[in-house]
């Protein structure tokens, strides 16, 4: 057995899943609404600005996070967009699990 060709077929499998189908299709219903893609697109970029902070050992202030998290919550409100972010969750359930059973062996090996 290789090692590489099942992880491709892990890839595959990951592609072709509901899971995943369904965020692909949800981003592209947000990407055709260009008031959705623009408040998306201004979450993510402060999302990824604290975080990037946060990974720099720096805690943003929290009016910041507070003002993140509002933003969330408007977004949330929008079908398109909230719809991305369920199947969002949904796909990063199914690959946290994948990275458990991957773990595993290595787990059991340092026991």
């Amino acid at each position: 057995m290789n090692v590489h060709d099942k992880a491709y077929e892990l890839a595959n499998a990951i592609k072709t899943s509901t899971e995943y189908q369904d965020m692909k299709e949800s981003r592209a219903q947000v990407d055709q609404d260009s008031s959705s893609k623009s408040l998306l697109e201004d979450f993510r970029l402060r999302q990824n600005e604290l975080q990037q902070q946060m990974a720099g050992g720096q805690m943003p202030p929290q009016e910041e996070m507070e003002q993140l998290q509002k933003l969330y919550e408007q977004l949330a409100l929008n079908p398109r967009i909230n719809q991305l972010f369920d199947a969002e969750r949904r796909l990063s359930v199914v690959l946290e699990d994948v990275q458990r059973i991957i773990a595993e062996p290595l787990q059991a090996m340092l026991k």
